[in-house]
């Protein structure tokens, strides 16, 4: 007595090479995934690490206006203006970047400029000509939060800091800085 053997139809195979086939897909994926996940997580710390060194740059410009800057009237090699600069869509000057003091901080070089707000370079009315900061007077006071305004006491100033990073990363901080009575 023999045995028939029946023709094998290969569905068993088929169906073994779609599973497969939707594991690899799977797998591919969750690769994908962890992938993304890894470079966001790099591109925050990137942030993170570009915006502490911005505060270098911030803190040396504050000095330098505080300290350095004699003539205010006067605008000084590729860094500081006396008047408001033009700016594009985004709010930055439209200045040469290149030409600003550079700092080191680490693998990150940060630029700094910085403007006076006011509408031209010989101030003869702050208030008409300039952003200014009035504080209120503790001495006037009559009545809690009615405090009057002292004149214009102090000089607002706009720095805009440039802090290029790792693989060409950019980041761009500003920050308003009041320079004391005159």
């Amino acid at each position: 007595m023999r045995l028939r053997h029946h023709s094998q139809r290969g569905v068993t195979m088929l169906v073994v090479l779609v599973l497969l086939s939707v594991m690899l897909l799977g797998g591919m994926a969750l690769a994908k995934l962890t992938e993304v996940g890894t470079l966001a997580t790099g591109n925050t710390a990137f942030r993170e690490a570009s915006l502490q060194a911005s505060e270098v740059g911030l803190n040396t410009v504050y000095e330098r206006i505080r300290e350095d800057l004699a003539d205010e009237d006067t605008d000084l090699a590729g860094w500081y203006w006396a008047t408001m600069q033009e700016t594009d869509e985004y709010g930055v000057p439209q200045v040469d970047f290149d030409e600003a003091p550079e700092v080191e901080v680490g693998p990150y070089v940060v630029r700094y400029v910085a403007e006076r707000l006011c509408d031209t370079a010989e101030v003869t009315n702050a208030l008409r000509q300039c952003v200014v900061r009035q504080e209120p007077d503790p001495q006037k006071s009559k009545v809690a939060g009615s405090e009057p305004l002292d004149p214009p006491n102090s000089r607002q100033f706009r720095v805009t800091i440039q802090v290029t990073g790792p693989k060409d990363t950019q980041t761009w901080v500003q920050s308003m800085i009041t320079k004391g009575k005159p």
